[in-house]
């Protein structure tokens, strides 16, 4: 079930919306703006990059929502959650919670299957509710053939995925774009993991035509955490099945938001 408030300094004041199915369905209910969305960890007590995550929304205030997020999570411990917060282009701030649902346990040991798309952000630095509208009927059509995401193509390059950050592995070497691209809360901690463990990575889109000559690839958002991907359109990443790099830094990359996440 998902419950969403909106946010003012008398208090949340619940909403109730005809279709509240998802948090995207809630989301294309409200005026236009900003969002940014993420988990909990520890019973709903901190949130990975959470300071990253209200910098998203440009007049917010971040000391309510903290407090609003400590009050309105407060029910869903001991278990988590998964939040997105929104702001209208008024200003108007809103709090959407619905209890955590991660993907199946085989997502993560056997890797997905994605599709590149022509698809484009209007401003990709910009995290627009706009584009949640704009990409529901390649949501919609995905879903339907099993494909668990869609990846962003511009001028023969993927930049990234439709909800989340793509990665690449050549030659033991990380890849990902930097340019073009939403600079994912994920994706930076997934970077600094990565150095930790004295990975090279560089920042390179990905040719369509080159799909053959790589090694392991994967997206990363804040809710799914690093999802390995073993095909892209008919192409087979590697071996058709998760990497070794990719394993361990799914690892590297756990350890290090349970140690570096934030108190809510």
């Amino acid at each position: 079930m998902i419950r969403t408030w909106q946010i003012t300094h008398h208090g949340p004041k619940e909403l109730h919306f005809p279709n509240a199915s998802s948090l995207d369905a809630v989301t294309r209910q409200l005026p236009q703006g900003y969002y940014t969305t993420f988990r909990t960890y520890d019973s709903c007590t901190r949130v990975v990059g959470l300071k990253a995550h209200f910098r998203r929304l440009p007049h917010a205030d971040a000391s309510l929502l903290r407090r609003s997020l400590r009050l309105l999570l407060e029910p869903y411990r001991p278990g988590e959650a998964r939040v997105r917060l929104m702001e209208t282009r008024d200003g108007k701030c809103y709090i959407s919670i619905e209890p955590l649902k991660l993907p199946p346990t085989e997502v993560y040991e056997r890797g997905v299957r994605v599709e590149t798309v022509t698809l484009q952000r209007t401003n990709p630095r910009e995290k627009s509710t706009a584009f949640i509208g704009a990409s529901e009927a390649e949501r919609k059509k995905i879903a339907q053939r099993g494909i668990f995401e869609a990846l962003l193509v511009k001028n023969g390059r993927i930049l990234e995925g439709m909800t989340s950050n793509f990665f690449y592995v050549r030659d033991d070497v990380l890849h990902t774009a930097r340019r073009g691209i939403l600079l994912g809360v994920t994706r930076t901690m997934v970077i600094r993991a990565a150095r930790g463990m004295g990975v090279e990575v560089r920042y390179k889109p990905l040719k369509v035509d080159q799909l053959p000559a790589v090694d392991e690839a994967f997206i990363t958002s804040s809710s799914r955490g690093i999802v390995p991907v073993v095909q892209i359109d008919d192409v087979t990443v590697g071996e058709g099945r998760v990497g070794a790099l990719t394993k361990q830094l799914s690892a590297a990359y756990e350890a290090y938001v349970r140690k570096k996440a934030e108190t809510i």
